[in-house]
């Protein structure tokens, strides 16, 4: 069970997994309708089809997701006070992205009066938004733990010649790159919630959001990728 094909099956398997994949999708697909609307804007609304398609997707996939977020302050919200605020912060937001999130896709497809779309898409965009300023400071903060963890046990272990010391340095590398792409991840999904939020030139162009979702995609694929 090492091959790709079986990986890909687990990748697949998970809720996050599929959500990545659909967002590829939905982002491609608008990079690919930016590129193609004045040429071919009869080609470009099929690619604008596939885009929300895609979105309305993830949205129906990510239902009760909220709860993670109670679930992961109910369990282990943090190891220090100061982890526990910035959990607690960071959930709270997470939670109301995704509660939100719910409406929104309701009102979407129809189900809900259309016309509290766009006060759902807001509520919910500002709390991810909220949400990821304090996962990324949390990350942050371990990566600066990590490198000074990793700093000491070099010094300790003789640069690092054991076998213990060597796993120990494995571990504490593979645990920052993750962070980092945790990192990459949180500040693309950002940028798309300000577009909602304050919407601007810069952060409503097409090229913006599509590489900002790509980011935040690949960074997810990256994460979850079975090892």
């Amino acid at each position: 069970m090492n091959d790709t094909v079986d990986k890909l099956v687990i990748f697949l398997a998970k809720r996050d997994g599929i959500d990545k994949l659909v967002k590829t999708f939905q982002y491609v697909s608008k990079l690919a309708r930016w590129q193609v609307e004045a040429s071919h804007p009869d080609v470009a609304q099929r690619f604008k089809q596939w885009e929300v398609a895609s979105g309305l997707g993830r949205k129906a996939f990510r239902t009760g997701r909220f709860l993670t977020g109670f679930n992961a302050l109910r369990r282990g919200p943090g190891s220090s006070p100061a982890f526990k605020i910035l959990a607690v912060l960071a959930n709270a937001g997470e939670m109301v992205y995704f509660f939100f999130d719910h409406f929104l896709w309701l009102s979407r497809i129809g189900t809900l009066d259309a016309k509290l779309a766009g006060r759902m898409s807001f509520i919910s965009a500002f709390g991810e938004s909220f949400g990821y300023v304090f996962f990324i400071i949390a990350d942050f903060i371990m990566i600066k733990e990590g490198v000074e963890a990793e700093r000491r046990l070099l010094i300790s272990s003789k640069e690092g010649d054991s076998e213990d010391a060597k796993e120990s340095l494995r571990k504490m590398r593979a645990d920052r790159v993750m962070r980092l792409m945790a990192v990459a991840a949180n500040v693309a999904d950002f940028i798309i919630a300000l577009a909602d939020i304050e919407p601007n030139p810069f952060c409503n162009h097409a090229v913006t959001l599509g590489v900002s979702g790509l980011v935040s995609a690949w960074a997810g694929w990256y994460r979850n990728w079975p090892s």
